[in-house]
C-alpha cells in the first residue's frame, strides 16, 4: 500500500464495474464486497453453478445496491464466469472493468492501482504481479512459485508480452473499448483463461502493464493441480504460439524476421535430421563419420539457432507501443 491511499484514487474516474466469479467463496466473499471502494459503480457476482449457492448467499447477506448476482446453471469455469460478467458490464455501459476473486486473496483496496495506468493512457490492460517484490515471495507456496515461473516463460512465448510475469494472476483491469473488441466466445473457459486472454490482446495490439501486488493464502489449498493441467497448458501454449506468430509475422505483417524464422527452422531441422541419419548409419556400419559430415550437420544447426534467436529478439522488441483504446 502507498503511504497516502487517497493518491491512488483515480480522479475523475469513468464508470467502473467489478466482476467476481463465485465458486466456493462463501467464507470470504462478503468481506471482499465490503472492501470495494466508491470508485466502483457496479459489481457482478457470477454464481458459477456453485454447490454452496454463493449467489443466494450474497443476495441474502449483502445490502450493497451496486451488487448484482448472475447465475450459471452448470459450472463453466473461472473463464466462463468472468466472460459472463464482462458481457453484462459492457451491456450496462462500463468503461473500465476489473476482475477479482471472491476468496479474499486479492485486496480490493489495490483496485485504483489497476485503474490508474489505463486512465493515464499508457495501458489497455493491467494485471497483478506477485513476483515484483522479493519479500512478498516468502508467503508463496513453493509449488506455486516454480509453477508460475515456468508458466510465465511459456506465456511470454505464446502471448508475445515478454515484459510481464505471473500470467495466471487473476487480478486484472481492462478498458471497455478494448474489451468490446475481444472475441469473448473464443476465450478459454477454465484455468487457461488468463493466458489465453493475453494471447488475444496481443493479436489486437493492446498494451499490457504489470501492477505489483502481494497475495494472501491463509492456508488455503489451491484446486489447481499441476499434474492435471501441465499437458493441456503445454498444448494450448504451443497452439497459441503458432497462431500468434502466423498472424503477427506473416499474415498481418512480413519482415526480415519472418524470413529469419523460416530459414532458421529449415536449417535447424535439416541439421538435426541429417546428423541423426548419419549417426545412425555410423552405428549400423561401424564406420566413423568423417569430419566433413560432422560439419555438414553442425553448421546448419548453429546457423538455424542463430537465426531463430535473431527472430526472438525482433519479437521481443515488437511489443505494442500505442494503447489500443486511443486508436479505437
Amino acid at each position: 500500500m502507498s503511504p497516502n491511499p487517497s493518491q491512488d484514487r483515480p480522479t475523475p474516474h469513468p464508470k467502473v464495474a467489478v466482476v467476481i466469479p463465485c465458486y466456493r467463496v462463501v467464507p470470504g466473499v462478503l468481506e471482499v464486497l465490503r472492501a470495494i471502494g466508491p470508485e466502483v459503480a457496479r459489481i457482478y457476482c457470477v454464481d458459477d453453478g456453485c454447490p454452496d449457492h454463493s449467489g443466494q448467499y450474497v443476495e441474502t447477506h449483502c445490502q450493497d445496491g451496486r451488487v448484482s448476482v448472475l447465475r450459471h446453471e452448470r459450472n463453466q469455469g473461472v473463464g466462463g464466469a468472468t466472460v459472463t460478467g464482462f458481457r453484462q458490464a459492457l451491456q450496462e455501459g462500463a468503461e473500465l472493468v476489473v476482475k477479482i476473486d471472491g476468496d479474499g486473496q486479492m485486496d480490493p483496496a489495490l483496485l485504483p492501482r489497476f485503474l490508474n495506468p489505463i486512465l493515464a493512457g499508457r495501458a489497455d490492460y493491467c494485471k497483478g504481479n506477485r513476483f515484483f517484490r522479493f519479500e512478498s515471495l516468502h508467503s508463496m507456496p513453493l509449488v506455486r512459485l516454480w509453477g508460475n515461473a515456468v508458466l510465465s516463460f511459456a506465456t511470454k512465448l505464446s502471448s508475445g508480452y515478454w515484459n510481464i510475469f505471473d500470467p495466471n494472476n487473476g487480478y486484472l483491469a481492462i478498458h471497455g473499448r478494448v474489451l468490446a473488441e475481444l472475441p469473448l466466445h473464443k476465450l478459454h473457459p477454465r484455468y487457461f483463461f488468463e493466458s489465453d486472454l493475453l494471447f488475444r490482446l496481443n493479436t489486437l495490439g493492446a498494451m499490457v502493464e504489470d501492477v505489483p501486488m502481494n497475495a494472501t493464502y491463509s492456508g488455503q489449498r489451491s484446486s489447481l493441480r499441476i499434474s492435471r493441467i501441465a499437458l493441456p497448458f503445454l498444448l494450448n501454449h504451443l497452439k497459441n504460439t503458432a497462431k500468434r506468430i502466423l498472424y503477427n509475422h506473416f499474415l498481418r505483417n512480413f519482415s526480415a524476421a519472418s524470413v529469419e524464422l523460416v530459414l532458421g527452422l529449415a536449417s535447424l531441422l535439416f541439421g538435426l535430421v541429417f546428423g541423426a541419419l548419419r549417426w545412425w548409419d555410423s552405428i549400423q556400419s561401424g564406420v566413423p563419420v568423417t569430419a566433413g559430415t560432422v560439419m555438414l550437420a553442425a553448421l546448419p544447426v548453429l546457423l538455424g539457432t542463430q537465426l531463430i534467436l535473431s527472430f526472438l529478439n525482433y519479437d521481443i522488441r515488437n511489443a505494442p507501443q500505442i494503447p489500443l483504446h486511443k486508436r479505437l
